[in-house]
């Protein structure tokens, strides 16, 4: 059962007590489905339509989007929605992407900064020097990328069809950037060689890749690994691409958020560990109260965590944390998106 559009606020704080109780405790979330409420009657009055990413705390998660999902699920709604508003419950690039797509339509991040560190590990300048140091080789960026960065960009791409895009190139060399770790295990999906910046090329099938990482999957390691399963042995380890090579390698399973919460639902197993930023794995969680996620997973990415109900509340009711973009930089970021898009 979803919560219904025009839930009262008794539905509400009931829907939130059955769905999360043992996730939130119950003193939050009769504060959190006050807020909640608020927001449901006033983004109906303002024509709003609010997206909520995968990362998102319980709570918010599952009482205020319209839609959930990963990056690219959510720019394909951003692309077609006929909202006066957009409420993007997630971070500043996602936000970007939907005002890209979108740019009749006022975009609202509902946080001030909400940024993201691999985002912020390279510049438009950066791809510039490497289109420069490498002529004629397309460049593949990860959509958690800001919009200058994807207006010097061939093609974007998202963890769910990265692998897919890089191969339908016609290219043997591709330069994917920014995370370094995604690349890899692309690179070792689609049998490319991985060079760095500087390096010359191999010969044929060369992969040039970004040394930025995700501050989050960035922790996860294979001992991690080693000890679930050394406590737990029927646990099945499901990693996001954004970890380390050696970690996805040695995980039962790697894919988009949104791959990995339908390959929960649909397993038969009854454990797991999800290596993602945690507040998916209590996400997970509530939608699967049959199954156990280990609680080994303490790692919440400080940017995502900076979106709160009551700051969407504000952000919503005032019409605050608006997102632009400069219409030269969004029309050649945009190319890029279409790309994908047409791609995927």
């Amino acid at each position: 059962m979803n919560l219904p559009e025009s839930a009262t606020l008794s539905q509400t704080r009931q829907y939130l007590k059955e769905k999360l109780t043992g996730i939130v405790p119950d003193t939050e979330l009769a504060l959190k489905a006050d807020i909640a409420y608020e927001i449901n009657k006033l983004k109906k009055e303002k024509n709003a339509v609010i997206l909520g990413h995968n990362y998102m705390e319980p709570a918010l998660f599952y009482s205020i989007p319209d839609h959930v999902g990963d990056s690219l699920g959510l720019a394909r709604i951003a692309a077609q929605t006929h909202a006066e508003r957009i409420v993007f419950c997630g971070v500043r690039f996602m936000a970007e992407t939907a005002k890209i797509l979108n740019p009749e339509r006022m975009v609202l991040l509902p946080a001030e900064k909400a940024g993201c560190s691999l985002a912020a590990s390279i510049t438009a300048e950066d791809v510039r020097k490497l289109k420069k140091q490498y002529p004629g080789i397309p460049v593949v960026t990860y959509i958690n990328t800001y919009a200058d960065v994807k207006a010097e960009t061939d093609v974007c791409c998202t963890s769910s069809n990265a692998s897919d895009i890089v191969n339908k190139l016609e290219s043997d060399s591709v330069i994917c950037i920014p995370d370094e770790f995604l690349a890899r295990n692309i690179a070792r999906e689609t049998g490319k060689n991985v060079i760095f910046p500087g390096q010359k090329p191999a010969g044929n099938d060369d992969m040039i890749i970004w040394d930025g990482r995700c501050e989050v999957h960035d922790q996860f390691t294979v001992e991690d690994v080693r000890n679930a399963r050394k406590q737990f042995p029927d646990t099945v380890v499901v990693a996001h691409p954004e970890c380390a090579p050696e970690v996805v390698a040695v995980a039962d399973y790697s894919g988009s958020t949104t791959a990995m919460t339908r390959y929960v639902r649909e397993s038969d197993a009854r454990r797991f560990l999800i290596l993602t930023e945690c507040a998916m794995g209590d996400n997970i969680a509530a939608e699967n109260p049959d199954k156990e996620m280990l609680r080994m997973c303490s790692v919440r990415c400080p940017h995502m965590n900076e979106i709160t109900l009551e700051d969407t509340l504000k952000s919503l009711r005032e019409d605050v944390h608006q997102i632009e973009v400069d219409e030269d930089v969004r029309l050649k970021a945009k190319r890029s998106l279409d790309r994908m898009l047409e791609m995927s």
